[in-house]
């Protein structure tokens, strides 16, 4: 499984990202605050450079590698944001980067990886097609590959949202993040508690990709089978990094129904003028559903991305 990263580690990762990535601003809405009897502050990872959260943990991955690890440059596969933030942190170090992308993989992801000046090998949308089209690429290439979420350097990247958004908003006595592979929670978590030993850290999670939930609660990694969601960021099964993280440091994970995750995603459209793509939308969805108790409390919100194609809004 290997070291668990700490929040020692996170604090180093920060210092080495800063000068690459943006501190993005901490929003509120005095509307969504009266609706739910709450104090919400959203961190705006939306407006991340690649539009997400996942250049954090891209940028702390490249920029950790030594001069001979980045010498062939890096690869992953990925059919989203993290090919895209990897692409652009290999960009700024000025190394290759390889990425495998599924071809059903949508147009806008496509587009915005080349853009960034990968090498995108396409294969099956499988999960067993991109690993083995991800072997073959990096033994051809020699290029180091970065996981996702599954990766110690990725998980400490991410980790940095949540501390900028505490040191921003000062104590919440909860901080919440959507759940996918963990990546995000995890160092969430991990900043989380470090900074403020009393707070709760609470997950959300769509009930048609309920694999963490049931993890959590079985204490047993289960992995995502056949998920059904809106929130295409939030398909992956959490990892064996993730999951030990998630188990000590997280205190409750929520399911949410599709409906509510498309009447946060909207919520938030409407009510702050900023675009969110649904996997973003979760944690809303948990409060709006009541599945976390927030009345008369101050409460950190990471939405997590804003890259949503815009011809096939689900409202």
């Amino acid at each position: 499984m290997g070291a668990l990263p700490t929040f020692a580690d996170i604090e180093k990762a920060h210092e080495l990202i800063r000068p690459y990535i943006h501190r993005t601003p901490v929003f509120t809405s005095q509307s969504i605050n009266q609706m739910v009897g709450a104090e919400l502050f959203f961190k705006c990872e939306n407006l991340q450079k690649v539009g997400a959260f996942k250049f954090r943990g891209a940028c702390n991955s490249v920029f950790s590698l030594t001069p001979e690890e980045a010498r062939n440059g890096v690869c992953t596969h990925s059919s989203g944001n993290h090919a895209a933030a990897l692409a652009l942190a290999a960009r700024m170090r000025g190394i290759p980067a390889y990425i495998v992308m599924p071809e059903n993989a949508p147009e806008i992801k496509k587009k915005a990886v080349a853009g960034y000046g990968a090498r995108i090998t396409f294969c099956e949308p499988t999960l067993a097609a991109r690993e083995s089209t991800l072997k073959r690429v990096a033994e051809e290439t020699g290029a180091t590959e970065i996981h996702p979420y599954n990766n110690f350097n990725v998980i400490c990247g991410q980790g940095t949202a949540a501390k900028e958004l505490i040191e921003e908003t000062g104590a919440p006595d909860l901080v919440m993040a959507p759940v996918g592979g963990g990546g995000l929670l995890s160092g969430t978590a991990l900043s989380a508690k470090a900074m403020l030993p009393g707070v709760r850290v609470v997950a959300a999670e769509p009930a048609g990709a309920d694999d963490a939930f049931r993890s959590f609660y079985s204490h047993t990694l289960i992995p995502s089978v056949a998920p059904r969601t809106i929130a295409d960021g939030l398909l992956t099964s959490l990892g064996s990094l993730t999951f030990p993280i998630i188990l000590n440091e997280v205190d409750q994970i929520a399911t949410v129904s599709e409906e509510n995750i498309v009447a946060a995603m909207r919520m938030i459209w409407e009510r702050m003028k900023i675009i969110i793509e649904p996997s973003s939308a979760v944690p809303l969805a948990a409060i709006l559903e009541n599945r976390v108790e927030v009345k008369g409390k101050k409460v950190g919100i990471i939405l997590s991305g804003g890259n949503v194609d815009l011809g096939k809004l689900p409202f």
